[in-house]
Parts: structure tokens; C-alpha cells; sequence
């Protein structure tokens, strides 16, 4: 692809690619930097709660605050980016809806409002490049289903953990390789019951929204990761939860493959992660049955094999997103996609939840997520991570346990709950 040569056609051209973003936290400012940087692409609509996070980030990248229009009302900002100037609103429904977004980025993190940006944007025809993979996990199925029937693109992006090791997956592939293991580092210990009130100081000093480093904290970010590696190749969980072990990168190719072989899995094609020195890194675990191609990998330094580690130490989270808008716009081409449900992201209990209680959301102190097989997850009728929000505890749940249709009752009012009823009606396990 020559994806920088279009984009240097577009910006000579005087018509780049105009993108919306609905969320303009940690990531999504970032991103909007990202973006300012390349050629041939601009960040023209930012939906945010709070317009003056959205406003500060457009006044560093050195847009005049005469060019920037705060509305929610669609004619008056299809006029402002006719008029080449930025929009600034709240609804982050309308940023799809706008005539002259190219392509839409959520970076939200919430179930429900990416739900509904990425559907309204689906509806559009519009690209939709997902920073929220607590949506895709839940929902992407369907919603790249619906895509690809309306001749659009539903894609989660590049730069975060799934995209990066989409990436090595195809690669392996292309090269021949059986791909026995997709994994990631992972850069603390996890601790099932962290708070965010627990890690608020830290989440203070690395300017992070406490919820968010909570989730990462109590490997709910990790599994739901891995879930949509999972959905995207087929490759499975080992266990619940993986193993999660300390292996240090010169022994990955030795412990993270087949039991048979010295290693620590049962079945082959996993997905893992490892909290020995490998983050921010990524890796696939390869293997090839071919003599010469094993000759081959010898002489390029890869040792004897039969198993081999692709590695890719980095993983530059939003700033390598304007590719996957790229990739969208230019050639309708999506970076990571679920095939199906193989594996769910789990609710379990942090603490002993009591009936009748409402819990909060992801990163908060009621839940964390754990990754099984999506046909141990539906023999167990448990609640999948994205439908647990402001959902109901209907009995006791003791701290450990996972939660299930048995025990609690999701809020049926959701619009995330509602597609996830019609993909598992239309969807399910099917190949």
C-alpha cells in the first residue's frame, strides 16, 4: 500500500482526510496530536462531555479559537466544516451524522456510548475505527457484520495490543507459519481486587482517570485485549484467565507452546500474556513443520526450532490509530475484526455483592473481567463485561465468583444490551 503517498496526493490536493473523534480523554488527545502530524489528514469534529478538554487540545496543536465552532446543532456544524473550521460538541451521536467526516474514531472505553456511535456511523456509511474494545468484545461481531453489509468499514485500531498482534498474526500466515501462541506483555502484577480510590495517587501522576488504571490493574484491560485477538483469529484461552506467567522473552518460545513439547499449554493456538520483561512489547509464537523453511529460519538467526518467537517490542497505542484511518478511507481496509465469539470477557466479583445492589462500571470496585471460551461462558449463562453497567445484583455473589443470569440482571434498557441480544440471535457460536 502506498498509504503515505495518498495521504501527501490528498494534503497537495487540498483535501485531506477530515476525521471526528468522540472522546478526547488520555487517548483520544493524543490521538488528535497524531493526527496533527500527518499529512493528508485532520481532526475536524471532537464530542466530548466536557468542551473545554476538546478545546484546550485544538488551542496546542494551534487552531485559533476563532476557528472553532461549539455546537450540537448538525446544519450549523456541517456549515462550520464547510467553511473549513473545527466543531466542538457534546452529542457524540452527531459526529457520524456530520456530512464531511470521513471517518469516525470512539475512544470512550464505555460499552454503551460506543454501541451507539459505531451503529450510528455504520448507519452513515461512514468508517468507524474503534479505541474501545470493551465494545468490540461485546458487540463486534454484529457490528462489523452490519458493516460490511452496508459497504462500510468496523474495525478496531491499530496501535493498541489487538491491532499490533493482528498484525504478526497475518504476517506469520502470509509467511506459512502455524501461529501456537498470540500474547503481550503485561507491565504490573495483577491484583483482582485494586479500586480506583486504591491507585488514585498513581493514576494522579501518570495523568490517568483512576477507573481506567484500575482496569488495567485488575487485568480486566488484558482479557478483554485478548478476547478480541481471540474473536479475530480463533486462537483461544488456554484456561480461564490464561496462565499469566512470568517468562522472561528469552524463554517465550520454550514455555508459551504445547505441554508435548515441554511447555505450558494444553491445546495449541492460544492467546496469553506474560508479566516477565516483555511489555510494552508483543509476540506471536510460530512453528513449521517444513525442513527447509526450518533450515531457513536456523541461517536467519531464529535457532533450531521447531518453535520460534516474532517479536515486536512496542505497541504506540493512539498514535499509530491515523493508520488504521487511513487504511479505512483509502482502501476499506480494517486492521482487526472479530470471525465470531470464541472467547468472552467474563464479569467476576471483586468483592461479596449483596442482593439488590447496583454495581458500577469497568474499573470500578465490583467486578473485574476474565476471559473464557465463549461455550464455557454461555454454559455458564454468564454476564458478558460490556452489560454489567448500572446492571442489578439479584442474589448473593460471593467475592470470586463470576456473575450470571442466575445472580444478576443487566440493564435491559441499554442500547449495547439490545445489539447484544440480536447478535447472539443472529450470530451466536456460528462459523
Amino acid at each position: 500500500m502506498e498509504i503515505y503517498r495518498k495521504l501527501q496526493e490528498r494534503e497537495a490536493a487540498g483535501k485531506p482526510i477530515q476525521a471526528g473523534l468522540v472522546g478526547c480523554g488520555q487517548m483520544g488527545s493524543g490521538m488528535v496530536h497524531a493526527v496533527h502530524n500527518v499529512e493528508g489528514m485532520a481532526m475536524m469534529v471532537i464530542a466530548d462531555l466536557v468542551p473545554d478538554r476538546a478545546l484546550a487540545v485544538l488551542a496546542e496543536i494551534g487552531v485559533r479559537e476563532q476557528d472553532v465552532v461549539v455546537t450540537d446543532v448538525r446544519g450549523k456544524a456541517e456549515d462550520a466544516l464547510r467553511a473549513g473550521k473545527r466543531v466542538v460538541c457534546t452529542n457524540a451521536r452527531l459526529v457520524p451524522e456530520l456530512e464531511g467526516v470521513d471517518a469516525v474514531v470512539e475512544a470512550t472505553g464505555f460499552a454503551d456510548n460506543g454501541a451507539q456511535v459505531a451503529w450510528s456511523a455504520i448507519v452513515n456509511r461512514t468508517p468507524v475505527i474503534m479505541l474501545n474494545v470493551e465494545t468490540d468484545v461485546t458487540v463486534g461481531a454484529l457490528l462489523d457484520r452490519q458493516a460490511r453489509q452496508m459497504g462500510t468499514v468496523y474495525t478496531v485500531a491499530m496501535g493498541d495490543e489487538p491491532g499490533v498482534l493482528m498484525l504478526l498474526y497475518n504476517q506469520a500466515r502470509v509467511m506459512g507459519f502455524e501461529v501456537v501462541c498470540l500474547g503481550k506483555g503485561k507491565n504490573n502484577p495483577v491484583d483482582f481486587t485494586m479500586t480506583p480510590e486504591r491507585c488514585a495517587e498513581e493514576a494522579a501522576g501518570k495523568d490517568m482517570n483512576p477507573k481506567m488504571l484500575c482496569a488495567f490493574i485488575d487485568g480486566t484491560k488484558t482479557m478483554v485485549e485478548m478476547a478480541a485477538v481471540s474473536n479475530a483469529t480463533g486462537l483461544l484461552p488456554d484456561k480461564p484467565g490464561m496462565h499469566g506467567r512470568k517468562v522472561e522473552l528469552g524463554e517465550l518460545s520454550r514455555r508459551l507452546i504445547p505441554k508435548a513439547d515441554g511447555g505450558i499449554f494444553e491445546r495449541r493456538g492460544t492467546v496469553e500474556y506474560s508479566t516477565g520483561k516483555v511489555a510494552p512489547g508483543v509476540f506471536a509464537i510460530v512453528s513449521s513443520d517444513d525442513e527447509h523453511v526450518r533450515k531457513d529460519m536456523k541461517f536467519f538467526g531464529h535457532g533450531e526450532g521447531p518453535y520460534y518467537l516474532q517479536y515486536r517490542p512496542y505497541h504506540n497505542c493512539n498514535l499509530e490509530v491515523p493508520m488504521s484511518i487511513a487504511e479505512a478511507v483509502l482502501y476499506g481496509e480494517r486492521t482487526i475484526t472479530p470471525l465470531r465469539m470464541y472467547s468472552e470477557v467474563v464479569c467476576v466479583a471483586k468483592r461479596d455483592l449483596k442482593a439488590g445492589e447496583k454495581v458500577g462500571g469497568i474499573g470500578g470496585g465490583d467486578f473485574f473481567g476474565r476471559i473464557y471460551t465463549y461455550e464455557e461462558a454461555l454454559a455458564m449463562q454468564a454476564v458478558p463485561i460490556g452489560l454489567a453497567e448500572a446492571g442489578r445484583v439479584t442474589a448473593d455473589i460471593a467475592a470470586g465468583a463470576p456473575m450470571t443470569e442466575q445472580n444478576f440482571a443487566a440493564d435491559s434498557g441499554t442500547f449495547v444490551y439490545r445489539l447484544r441480544k440480536m447478535q447472539d440471535t443472529l450470530i451466536g457460536q456460528e462459523g
